[in-house]
């Protein structure tokens, strides 16, 4: 056993171990693009819920003595633009047409990313999937990206204080698991968008854009502990 052991971790150590950082530095960059997006949401949703917003009562006492009061072409024009400064229209508008080609520019580099994550992927199951051939040990070796997923206590327990190489390809898949589906609901977001959704629609993508439900925080911490 030892010799298969040691058969795996010469063919393999290497390979896998020059892999993951460049996998997690991905991870890195697709997390730096969420947090990006989310701006770009906020933003979003600040410009449509400007322009949409309810008009002034025109019956209240009080708004009609002060039009009344201040009956000037300035005033007149203010009300004609639907009680709206025009440049503060113009300015939301472009911010909401800003903020939405962002958002779509954003969840395309995003999408290259998980590309490239899911090549890494790929390389180090080949990786691990080589050495296995001679290595019984390892053969049953379960690298399936579907199976890879957290406890429902959300801890993470595969990861042993010497992680060896299939430790480290676990994570790979785990993480990248996690990545996807967090990437997944963004992409679900962005393309539902429209000046037509809702202010509760907005609220409600904002808060799970920043919550990120998918992704563990106690295995990414984990994961870049590997890196060190």
């Amino acid at each position: 056993m030892e010799a298969s052991e040691s058969k795996l971790n010469s063919e393999t150590k290497g390979k896998v171990g020059q892999i993951f950082p460049h996998f997690m530095a991905r991870v890195a960059k697709s997390e730096e693009l969420a947090a990006a997006g989310y701006r770009f949401l906020v933003n979003f949703r600040q410009g449509l819920e400007f322009i949409r917003r309810p008009s002034i009562d025109k019956t209240s006492e009080i708004f009609e003595k002060v039009i009344k009061a201040n009956n000037t072409d300035r005033i007149q024009s203010y009300i004609k633009a639907g009680y709206v400064h025009t440049s503060s229209r113009a300015e939301n508008l472009n911010k909401l047409n800003t903020s939405h080609i962002q958002l779509l520019n954003s969840t395309s580099k995003a999408k290259d990313i998980i590309n490239e994550l899911e090549c890494l992927v790929e390389d180090v199951k080949q990786a691990i999937e080589a050495a296995s051939e001679t290595s019984q040990d390892y053969q049953n070796t379960d690298l399936d990206l579907v199976s890879a997923t957290c406890s429902e206590e959300g801890n993470v327990s595969f990861v042993p204080e010497k992680p060896g190489d299939v430790d480290y390809a676990t994570m790979v898949a785990v993480v990248y698991s996690m990545v996807k589906q967090d990437y997944a609901m963004q992409e679900k977001i962005v393309s539902s968008l429209s000046l037509k959704t809702s202010s509760g629609e907005l609220e409600s993508y904002c808060l799970m854009w920043s919550l990120h439900p998918f992704v563990n925080d106690e295995i990414m911490h984990q994961a870049w502990s590997l890196i060190s």
